[in-house]
């Protein structure tokens, strides 16, 4: 295609993924109480990175990275909780040290894994991105009331109201709004939300000013990665749910575009999430995963160019060398944030539900499998003590529901339907 027309359409896409994309950094750094300057950072690193890999998985890189479709990459809803709890106990150099060695453990399993998602059907898949979004609404509700039940702000009725406007406004825009428009509807509930609060009083722009035009954080700005067992576990089970999530994405876009991709095609696509990790965990970024609204939106366009999608990581990874860009993202309110966050944390649980129509429950055990892995996967959510007493390094696994219930869903498709009963994720 032209240039023009590459990069419009890459806009578009980036358009689509945007707010999703930077909803991590926002949340991550809102948890553990960084500074604005700091999340700024965060969401550079974020886009740069997220650029990076998009580039490799539409490009490719010889025969091995890259699944050359028009997959883009973003930072996964996944990893939040596990990052939130590895950086309140140990701090951000382990986070991006769990970062750097479950991007290894990706790049060495990607050829196995391709082998093997048979073991990771939609009874797996469907449990564990419903518990996914469940766990993460707490997230998106403490971002809008904050997070201090004892503060005198909490559950400030102007921050409430502005959230639930903003909610509003996602919901008319999906019910009145037609084609591309829907598919921005939380970007627009996002610029929505933050002229209403400018006017409000919650929105601060003083530390734009002072960001410079053009650059990126030295890599490894937290410090040295520190490499702390449990964090590494917990990331390794994290890198799994992205490959189980990937693949699904992977064969969507294939249908969508003709190519169907093969077992390598498949694992080059899985190596460059590893990839990914290693990135993440030198750039001060987060691990990524190939982003469903995207495959949605090729579904929708039906421009199946996959350059129209590197054409999206490059402008991404220019948006990535723009520190005023990052100041202005984290200026934005938590209410704001909060508001759109729990949309799509909303969203991904009812992606989980769809994907569990699939599972057959008439005579088999399935119902029960799925009743154990969320009851055993929320209790982190609606008990955060209830682990308390456990050594640190088991709180870091068992203390977040998508690797508690990561765990026990498997174990138990396995101990019930075995490996031989295992279909493809999303045919």
């Amino acid at each position: 295609m032209p240039y023009g027309r590459l990069a419009v359409l890459g806009f578009q896409h980036v358009l689509v993924m945007y707010a999703g994309c930077v909803a991590v950094p926002l949340i991550v750094g809102g948890a553990l109480k960084l500074d604005p300057s700091t999340i700024a950072i965060l969401v550079n690193a974020d886009l740069f990175v997220a650029g990076l890999i998009t580039i490799v998985q539409s490009l490719g890189v010889g025969r091995i990275l890259g699944v050359r479709l028009p997959v883009v990459a973003g930072a996964t809803f996944a990893a939040l909780t596990p990052m939130i709890l590895i950086g309140s106990k140990y701090g951000m150099p382990a986070i991006y040290g769990a970062f750097l060695v479950s991007g290894l453990f990706g790049l060495l399993i990607a050829k196995p894994f391709a082998k093997i998602i048979h073991l990771f059907p939609p009874l797996v898949t469907g449990t564990v991105i419903t518990v996914i979004g469940l766990s993460l609404i707490d997230a998106g509700a403490g971002l809008i009331a904050g997070n201090d039940e004892e503060a005198p702000g909490y559950g400030d009725l102007g921050n409430l109201a502005l959230a639930g406007a903003i909610i509003l406004m996602i919901v008319l825009i999906n019910r009145f709004a037609r084609g591309f428009l829907v598919s921005l509807s939380v970007l627009i509930g996002l610029v929505f939300g933050v002229i209403v609060a400018s006017f409000m009083g919650l929105v601060d722009f003083s530390g734009v000013g002072a960001a410079s035009w053009f650059g990126l954080a030295r890599p490894f700005y937290f410090g040295p990665p520190e490499f702390q067992a449990a964090a590494i576990v917990s990331m390794c089970i994290v890198m799994l749910i992205i490959f189980v999530e990937s693949t699904a994405d992977m064969i969507a876009v294939g249908q969508a575009v003709g190519r169907e991709p093969s077992e390598n095609d498949i694992a080059r696509g899985l190596a460059a999430d590893g990839l990914s990790g290693i990135l993440a965990g030198a750039f001060n970024s987060f691990l990524d995963t190939a982003f469903a609204q995207n495959v949605g939106l090729v579904q929708v366009t039906r421009v199946k160019s996959r350059y129209v999608v590197t054409a999206a990581g490059v402008i991404l990874v220019l948006l990535g060398l723009v520190p005023k860009l990052g100041e202005i993202i984290a200026a934005v309110p938590g209410p704001v944030i909060g508001a759109a966050a729990l949309v799509m944390f909303a969203t991904v649980t009812a992606v989980g539900i769809r994907s569990l129509r699939r599972v057959e429950f008439d005579g088999t055990n399935n119902l029960l499998i799925i009743a154990v892995s969320i009851g055993v996967g929320m209790i982190p959510v609606v008990a955060p003590n209830f682990y308390g007493r456990m050594p640190d390094e088991l709180q870091i696994i068992f203390g977040s529901s998508i690797t508690t219930t990561v765990i026990v869903v498997f174990l138990l498709n396995l101990l019930f339907n075995g490996a031989s009963r295992g279909v493809r994720v999303h045919r």
